[in-house]
């Protein structure tokens, strides 16, 4: 792991993905890259090799990272990049914006997406350059989504970003956001919006930083019951049609399985 990660997980083997995905009646599964690999994606490409054809890999190259690499990466099963801001607090859009156009520049020819973790104020100050890049842009965990869904016709840059079809977000970690218990909202909002622009994440292993713990301690994942996750999905997801766009369709198309 880098030295300066911010916190360390215990371990999170393959076998244990596959009975969490096997409790969930599942069989493919996305596999992001955490923020405490730094740009050392070798964790993640050992994994995708072990799921084979089940598996998907989002990375995190380094900034200088040749076009052969990147082409390898995809060989291997990676079909998008993370942009992770939020892990570091960064709430610059400057710099976002630079970062965002080199690397949606760099991965659209390899029909990879870009997936961005950022606080809502930066999605908001990004709306106008998200659906103009030439990759489509993912927003991980509900778009960090604040309070509750305004009223019909109020503005809304997460849900407009929807409906262009160049943008996508992600109904994952409601625990990452200011209230949970909002997120079963925020979920008909967006699938009321733009049902092919939604995707769901389990988020497993659910890693957090425990309280008083310093970042080289090993900090307990939280417990997420499969039940309970296969409990959001109903909710959030009531309809066959719905549970066939978002957990097939979509991510089937966007990943390349």
């Amino acid at each position: 792991m880098a030295q300066d990660r911010h916190y360390t997980p215990g371990p999170a083997p393959v076998e244990a993905l596959r009975a969490h995905l096997g409790r969930l009646g599942m069989r493919r599964a996305v596999v992001v890259q955490p923020s405490v690999y730094g740009t050392d994606n070798a964790c993640l490409l050992d994994a995708l090799e072990r799921l084979g054809g089940d598996g998907r890999g989002v990375a995190v190259p380094p900034d200088d990272v040749s076009g052969a690499a990147l082409r390898e990466l995809h060989a291997r099963g990676v079909r998008g990049v993370r942009v992770n801001l939020e892990s570091a607090g960064d709430r610059g859009l400057d710099g976002a914006r630079a970062t965002l156009a080199r690397w949606g520049g760099r991965v659209a020819d390899l029909g990879w997406h870009v997936q961005l973790y950022a606080a809502p104020a930066v999605v908001a100050g990004l709306a106008d350059r998200l659906d103009r890049l030439p990759a489509p842009v993912v927003l991980d965990h509900f778009a960090m989504a604040a309070g509750a869904p305004g009223p019909a016709g109020a503005p809304d840059p997460v849900r407009d970003l929807l409906r262009t079809g160049r943008v996508f977000v992600k109904l994952s970690a409601p625990y990452r956001l200011g209230d949970p218990g909002g997120a079963a909202a925020w979920a008909a909002h967006f699938l009321e919006a733009a049902p092919s622009a939604v995707l769901w994440g389990s988020d497993w292993p659910h890693t957090a930083r425990d309280p008083g713990r310093g970042p080289l301690e090993v900090s307990a994942y939280r417990d997420i019951p499969g039940d309970e996750l296969a409990r959001g999905l109903r909710a959030w997801l009531p309809t066959p049609a719905l549970r066939q766009a978002v957990m097939v369709d979509n991510p089937a198309a966007l990943y390349g399985f």
